[in-house]
């Protein structure tokens, strides 16, 4: 008597036990992936240097004295520079706009370059990059948890800067209102709103290099070299915009709209700079977003 036939679907089972419960959507979660990347050295490192660039300011200002207004050199932004150091000291939220300012033409590219470069490349540096790809998870499904998570540290790691700087600046200094370069104050009611603007509209801008180092990640074995290469192209971009013979081809800089957030900073809000480069980060960004899906889709995984 020969054995009933089973449905095409009871026979895979049966072959493939391990199928039965498999959801591609469920693979590699973003708080797996999340708590992988807390626990890194690097990620410990980068969170205790932001922490302490506030400390180290106040240090500073301890040993100088009041900041005076001397001028200490020209170039695009030397203006804004100069005044908001004049007010540096006023207040907390003096204090911490200033802290933004110093860190985020160089400071806070690292970490986005860090996060989102080191992020899929140090995975194929470990030989473990074709490990998980064979548990399986989609490939897609892979670059988009490590992308969101890179992205959710490298926010946290400009939120973080201020909030320090908000706290170290009220035992220092005192709370009190946000002192603007071009005279006035802003009330300390609006003094968080008003920073959480700055801080999000730098967040939007670093997406660029956010892009580069994650299109870079999927290109190389080398974490250095992913991270390396977007704070090298990102420079480039900077000195690009201080060439003036460029005319208006520096409207396509994100470096030429990175201080946009200035007028954040002023008695009436002004959008009209941040959302030019806003705009001009966000097509740049999804653009390498997008090479570095398509890349990897098609790309010979051997380590």
């Amino acid at each position: 008597m020969s054995a009933p036939v089973q449905p095409p679907e009871a026979r895979a089972e049966t072959a493939h036990p391990e199928a039965a419960g498999y959801r591609a959507g469920r693979t590699l979660p973003l708080r797996v992936e999340a708590m992988r990347q807390l626990r890194r050295r690097r990620t410990l490192l980068m969170g205790g240097v932001l922490a302490a660039l506030p400390f180290i300011l106040i240090i500073a200002f301890a040993i100088g004295g009041t900041p005076d207004g001397e001028d200490g050199g020209g170039g695009r932004g030397g203006g804004s520079r100069i005044n908001l150091m004049d007010v540096a000291t006023e207040s907390a939220a003096n204090f911490a706009a200033t802290s933004l300012f110093v860190s985020a033409g160089f400071l806070l590219v690292i970490p986005v370059a860090l996060f989102c470069g080191d992020t899929v490349a140090s995975e194929a540096s470990w030989s473990s990059l074709r490990y998980l790809l064979a548990a399986p998870v989609p490939r897609v499904r892979l670059l988009w948890s490590k992308l969101v998570v890179a992205l959710g540290f490298s926010l946290a790691a400009m939120v973080l800067l201020p909030v320090v700087a908000l706290a170290a600046g009220t035992a220092a200094y005192g709370w009190g209102p946000l002192k603007l370069p071009t005279g006035g104050a802003l009330s300390a009611g609006d003094t968080v709103p008003r920073l959480a603007i700055v801080v999000a509209f730098i967040f939007v801008s670093q997406l660029v290099t956010a892009g580069l180092a994650f299109w870079l990640s999927t290109k190389t074995d080398a974490p250095l070299g992913a991270v390396g290469g977007a704070v090298f192209l990102t420079i480039v971009g900077n000195v690009l915009d201080a060439v003036t013979a460029l005319g208006s081809w520096r409207d396509f800089l994100p470096a030429h709209w990175q201080f946009a957030w200035a007028d954040a900073l002023q008695p009436q809000l002004e959008w009209g700079g941040m959302i030019k480069g806003a705009a001009v980060s966000v097509t740049y960004a999804l653009i390498l977003f997008a090479l570095a899906f398509r890349g990897f889709s098609r790309k010979d995984i051997v380590s």
